[in-house]
């Protein structure tokens, strides 16, 4: 979903009959015999290995290359009949998808590539840095000290997604990544989610018995800001923790490295909503730890699909920082971002910069800046040195602000959002009540 348009028809390999809707009149006339070469070809490689690398037909109609990930027999068909899971590897994971034979070239089938690690013994295994990089960009609890086998079978266990759309509001969504349903729900396609308490069933008639008897009409927790139509509430994962292992499970759909926390006591979740007469409906949300000695201020972030494109994730983002600002401390997003996160908070980071920079006359230090945004001084030097806006002398860092490339720079960074109004922030900081 997102950006990305519904496959039509003929993209997913099937055809349907044209014009008025009757057949077309058909001569009996027998289609050429497919020739010898095409059939011993088409034996020799089929049924595709997985690990197998072929040209695909994506739905924009063009064909890229894939790589086959699993694979499973269509039902009532010809031995040798399979569709195929496969990741495109020009894109990201998001678009890895079930594909039929049809859309496969299999004039471009290239070799099974066995990229599997050689173990070494249980107790002599060593990991190469990317193994190990891949395990810190897992990061699923209870599971950091994996070894690369261990590993292997977790991303065996999370490479398909299990879970292909899922309906929440009005809202029918496409799901992006593999989320670890409790097993009764292994055998759908398709979640319904009530958009208010977070509960999920197998079938639309379930969804609509809850709907006539659940009577929240918005997020369970304290109401902290409203602006218009949008509304910010932070729920606690302790008092509600049902809601925050929903919240979590519906949040892994679309995102590929988050850690699936189900000790959710220890989080606040924020969660934007966009109300009418209806209630308020969710959009996105953020959560934080409790408690943090790394002075992390975000864990977790999440535009739903339906709602990006929209301001919303800039939002999230300065929301945070303006709960920094209140509790005095400077924060910074918890590692590993997401390709999306990485690049909202990229843009957060230099308009809000920029923006400072342009309008102060005189010398500002990264330590001033930082305690003006609230943001982490690292993060500060590390956006300054991409925008070249920085150099190394007599041993300390020179802000080089010149106005036209502030302008420059600005232009490329575009618009900023929609904003945080903090005289409609009610909150005060977390503390543990006794």
């Amino acid at each position: 979903m997102g950006s990305l348009e519904t496959p039509t028809a003929a993209e997913n390999g099937s055809a349907h009959p044209a014009g008025n809707g009757k057949s077309p009149s058909i001569t009996a006339v027998e289609a050429p015999p497919e020739p010898d070469v095409s059939k011993r070809r088409r034996s020799s490689v089929l049924p595709l290995e997985v690990g197998t690398r072929v040209m695909c037909r994506w739905r924009d109609n063009k064909y890229h290359p894939v790589k086959v990930i699993e694979r499973r027999k269509v039902p009532n068909a010809i031995p040798n009949d399979y569709e195929y899971y496969v990741h495109y590897t020009e894109f990201n994971r998001r678009l890895d998808e079930w594909v039929k034979l049809e859309q496969l070239d299999l004039d471009s089938v290239e070799a099974v590539v066995d990229e599997k690690v050689e173990e070494k013994g249980a107790t002599g295994l060593k990991m190469t840095r990317h193994q190990k990089r891949k395990i810190d960009e897992t990061h699923v609890e209870g599971h950091e000290e994996l070894d690369a086998a261990s590993l292997r079978e977790h991303e065996e266990f999370t490479k398909v997604k299990n879970i292909a759309t899922i309906e929440l509001g009005r809202y029918e969504i496409e799901t992006w990544y593999f989320s670890p349903f409790p097993p009764e729900y292994n055998d759908c396609l398709k979640l319904y989610f009530c958009e208010f308490c977070l509960n999920f069933m197998k079938r639309k008639e379930q969804l609509q018995r809850h709907m006539r008897k659940c009577d929240l009409k918005h997020p369970p927790g304290d109401e902290i800001y409203r602006s218009g139509t949008l509304s910010m509430f932070e729920v606690d994962g302790k008092k509600n923790k049902v809601y925050g292992q929903n919240l979590c499970y519906l949040a892994k759909l679309f995102l590929d490295h988050k850690t699936l926390y189900y000790d959710v006591d220890l989080f606040l979740f924020y969660v934007l909503c966009e109300c009418d007469d209806r209630g308020c409906h969710m959009v996105g949300y953020f959560s934080k730890e409790k408690h943090s000695e790394e002075s992390y201020n975000l864990a977790c972030i999440l535009t739903l699909p339906p709602y990006q494109r929209k301001g919303y994730g800039k939002f999230l983002i300065a929301f945070s920082y303006e709960l920094s600002k209140k509790e005095g401390k400077v924060g910074t997003p918890e590692r590993p971002l997401s390709d999306l996160g990485l690049l909202s908070y990229r843009g957060y980071w230099t308009r809000v910069l920029l923006d400072i920079l342009k309008k102060h006359k005189g010398n500002i230090s990264i330590k001033e800046l930082s305690d003006m945004t609230a943001i982490k001084a690292e993060d500060i030097l590390t956006t300054l040195q991409s925008l070249e806006l920085i150099q190394y002398r007599k041993g300390q860092h020179v802000i080089c602000a010149d106005p036209k490339v502030l302008d420059r720079h600005l232009k490329a960074a575009g618009r900023g959002g929609l904003e945080v109004d903090v005289s409609k922030l009610i909150w005060t900081p977390y503390k543990e009540q006794s």
